[in-house]
């Protein structure tokens, strides 16, 4: 076996396979010769196999396709091609000073100047084609048609409609895809050794001391056309801050004559300790004054600091100030400032770094925060995690309390509240070893790989056996990784796979590939160029009518199976949601009973103080997030977790509503042949047709979010009254008066299940509307733009037709499974529009299914 077959199997994440291969004597050669027998052979298991099949898949279509473009770069020498060149050369040199219509999603934050800069070093396409590296790099592909685009949309005159169409057309080819990976884990449990070791940044994130431990939000995102390192930091607002010194007062005020154990009085000392030192101790009245923020004028200005440097250490020095905790207070830290408790968020940007182009890690601390608007922004990043990682020691990872906490606290946010398709649960330290001075090198070797996977082992069991978090995802959804960064810097025991930091790494380069971004953009373009040069050819006159009136009668007929799927799902949802409010009624009362009363009085009295004073929530420094509001909701989101989670998948291979969006079709190809002359107008409507579709795809996987969150939230909004009264209480006998308090409130709105029922169909049924009016809206109008308007006022765009043609067939040659117009992200969801507040759930069913005067929800 040679390098470049040891070195693929590692790069594929099937390291484990190796010495299979060498023992088969497989080559470069033989590779790619393999055969299903062969594979079966060398790879017994299935998973692997397919894996393994894919790439293989990949790795050919790659080699074939470099080996015939490099005979088209030959061959292209033809007259036409130096027309063409010669062409674009001189219509981008009269178009030089013309700002680009579509930046690049590396653009993005320019100034006007740059991007004019940039336009009048537009080169010809043609040009750049001839340049470019065998196998045309996707990048290049993706800035030719770009390029291309942006020529066509100045050409056309906003004077009639079709043209002001395809140019709405062209400015929504433009998308900025970025997924978001959270991080979550302990205190120790080596979150920032993680991170810099993935992302290949040694010293980034502050790591290494047991006093400190990250304190507030950071974002990580890579930096483009700079080799400066940024940090850009965000500050609560003044009134919050106030508004939390007052509660630092009232809590420290309460705690004189008690012991000074509370997890909250602890965090309170701790954040003045941090901004004022010793200063807070001498009165309060005076916190707020300008002479404590010298440092961070920004906060006092409402605005954002940026902190910008040459080197990764210096950037590291100077932030880590807003975003640890050192509770070793003393030698070296006299009359030290540490601003973190002001930060509401740090964005960390690393120079053009490999793993974050289109991924933006966040280090997450467990339970969101006291703090009302970091909560907000620590809820929102959570529920748009596409992946999330929670991070602990190896040593009783799966018996690991906090870990498992974490992930139980989080599970509905991410699960069916969330976006969150896969979970990794990371074992650190792996390469930590007992007794490891009195053994060999391949002894601790041999240890460490055992352990690993002992443990992954039982983190699985572990997994199956938290019923909280398989209500939301399945065991395909989660993977166990045992890492040592360590060993992956050191490489003392442990090759660089066997850490298992490459996996991660991997993961995150799967996460930034481009190529379903350059696809879906190349394939739009392709379908809005045929459009234009169609509707500049009179070939298909005599057919247009007939061709329109098929298209519409099958459009209605597959609205009509939207349809009928949307009435399914509510009637299914409605029989849920009845169950749930049934057992609500059932069992708030034994709920509220051992809420209440649990553990000792005097410890638990200031809990519920907590409780009521922040709308039923408490966020201790440590251990589970309390949450009444959850408490009294759970029976209503237990009856709907399993077929709301079949609905509305997180998984982008799986379509909402039972794939029925998904399977939306004008059935183009089968009219394509029916209907040659009018090719090019049913080409673009294909594209249309999986852009549509993609977009519902991911608002759905927005606004679904709401739905979900709505059942607790009304529980919430009804409970807020009666929190605000049992906070009223102080002194003798207020342990007593709140609980009273909530009792009577709970008691007297027994109707709150029902309304928190109403309240998700009527979310969901606008949602539903809402996908109707758009799926019905936007098609009706690409097929009238299609055959019912002149294009006669229209550009001739045959020649950029036929090089995007290219592209387009280039790329679709490469084989790849995870290429599709569903993977496209970044379009901004329309607001749902709702009249049914107050309505009861049949008269929703008659609003949305019987007729709303919509032609969506009529088949003719």
């Amino acid at each position: 076996m040679d390098d470049f077959v040891r070195n693929k199997l590692v790069e594929w994440g099937l390291s484990e396979w190796v010495e299979k291969f060498k023992d088969e004597q497989i080559d470069a050669e033989s590779l790619y010769e393999l055969d299903d027998r062969e594979i079966e052979n060398l790879i017994t298991k299935a998973g692997p196999r397919v894996k393994f099949r894919k790439r293989l898949k990949l790795l050919k279509g790659k080699q074939e396709h470099e080996e015939v473009a490099g005979l088209v770069q030959e061959e292209q020498t033809s007259n036409q091609e130096t027309v063409i060149s010669f062409q674009y050369e001189q219509e981008h040199e009269e178009a030089a000073d013309v700002v680009q219509v579509l930046p690049s999603t590396s653009d993005t934050g320019k100034r006007k100047s740059d991007l004019q800069s940039d336009a009048s070093r537009l080169q010809s396409p043609a040009k750049r084609q001839r340049q470019s590296l065998p196998g045309f790099a996707e990048s290049i592909i993706l800035s030719d048609v770009k390029s291309i685009m942006t020529f066509v949309h100045e050409r056309l005159n906003e004077q009639d409609k079709l043209s002001a169409f395809l140019k709405k057309k062209i400015s929504d080819l433009e998308t900025d895809k970025r997924e978001l990976v959270g991080v979550f884990g302990k205190t120790g449990a080596g979150k920032s050794s993680l991170i810099n070791a993935i992302i290949e940044e040694k010293n980034l994130l502050p790591s290494g001391s047991i006093n400190a431990c990250t304190s507030v939000m950071i974002k990580l995102e890579a930096k483009t056309h700079s080799s400066k390192y940024e940090a850009e930091i965000e500050f609560i607002t003044k009134e919050e801050w106030r508004d939390e010194l007052w509660s630092f007062r009232q809590l420290l005020d309460n705690n004189k004559n008690q012991e000074k154990e509370d997890d909250d009085y602890h965090d309170a000392v701790e954040k003045l300790s941090a901004l004022y030192g010793q200063e807070w101790k001498k009165s309060f009245e005076n916190l707020m004054e300008n002479k404590y923020f010298k440092e961070i004028p920004e906060f006092l200005q409402s605005r954002r600091k940026i902190l910008t440097c040459e080197s990764v250490n210096e950037l590291s020095a100077q932030f880590v100030k807003y975003t640890r905790s050192d509770s070793k207070q003393g030698e070296g830290n006299e009359g030290k400032k540490w601003f973190w408790p002001l930060v509401k968020c740090v964005t960390v940007r690393v120079p053009n770094n490999p793993f974050l182009q289109h991924v933006t890690l966040v280090d997450l601390p467990g339970n969101g925060d006291c703090n009302k608007s970091r909560d907000q922004m620590w809820k929102g990043i959570v529920g748009e995690c596409s992946t999330v990682w929670i991070v602990t020691e190896i040593n009783r990872a799966a018996s690991e309390k906090e870990a498992w906490e974490i992930l139980e606290s989080v599970s509905s946010l991410i699960g069916n509240g969330g976006e969150c398709q896969q979970i990794h649960f990371i074992c650190t330290k792996s390469d930590l070893v007992d007794d490891s001075d009195d053994l060999s090198s391949a002894d601790i070797h041999d240890r460490i790989v055992k352990r690993n996977m002992q443990a992954k082992g039982e983190v699985k069991k572990a997994f199956n056996k938290r019923t909280k978090i398989n209500k939301h995802f399945t065991d395909d959804s989660f993977k166990v990784f045992t890492v040592s960064s360590r060993e992956f810097l050191k490489g003392k025991h442990l090759s660089p796979e066997e850490t298992e930091i490459t996996k991660l790494q991997g993961f995150l380069q799967d996460l930034n590939d481009c190529h379903s971004e350059t696809v879906n953009y190349v394939n739009g373009a392709y379908g809005i160029l045929s459009l234009i040069q169609g509707a500049n050819s009179r070939g298909v006159d005599s057919k247009k009518g007939e061709v329109f009136a098929e298209l519409e009668r099958i459009m209605n007929l597959q609205l009509e199976n939207v349809r009928k799927e949307m009435e399914e799902t509510f009637t299914a949802f409605e029989k849920c949601l009845n169950d749930g409010v049934e057992k609500s009624k059932g069992s708030y009362g034994e709920k509220l009973k051992n809420f209440l009363y649990r553990g000792k009085n005097s410890g638990f009295c200031r809990v519920l103080k907590c409780v009521v004073e922040n709308g039923g929530v408490h966020k201790p420094k440590k251990g589970t997030l309390i949450n009444l509001n959850m408490k009294l909701a759970s029976c209503l989101t237990d009856s709907i977790d399993e077929k709301f989670r079949e609905i509305f998948p997180n998984d982008s291979e799986c379509g909402a509503f039972n794939g029925v969006i998904n399977e939306f079709s004008l059935n183009t190809d089968s009219l394509i042949e029916k209907y040659k002359s009018a090719e090019l107008q049913l080409r673009f409507l294909r594209t249309e047709e999986e852009k549509i579709k993609a977009k519902l795809n991911r608002m759905m996987r927005k606004q679904k979010k709401r739905v979900y969150s709505s059942l607790t939230e009304t529980i919430e909004d009804i409970m807020e009254e009666g929190y605000k009264k049992a906070a009223e209480f102080e002194g003798e006998g207020m342990l007593y008066w709140m609980r009273e308090t909530i009792k009577n409130h709970v008691h007297s709105k027994k109707d709150m299940f029902e309304q928190a029922k109403n309240t998700m169909l009527e979310k969901l049924h606008s949602l539903m509307v809402n996908i109707l009016e758009i799926l019905e809206k936007i098609m009706k109008e690409s097929i009238e733009s299609s055959f019912k308007t002149d294009g006669s006022l229209l550009p001739d765009v045959s020649t950029e037709l036929e090089m995007v043609k290219k592209y387009y067939d280039q790329l679709a040659a490469t084989p790849d499974d995870e290429t599709s117009l569903g993977r496209q992200a970044g379009v901004v969801d329309p607001k749902c529009r709702t009249q049914t507040q107050g309505m009861n759930s049949k008269a929703l069913i008659s609003a949305l299914f019987a007729g709303t005067g919509n032609q969506a929800y009529k088949a003719n």
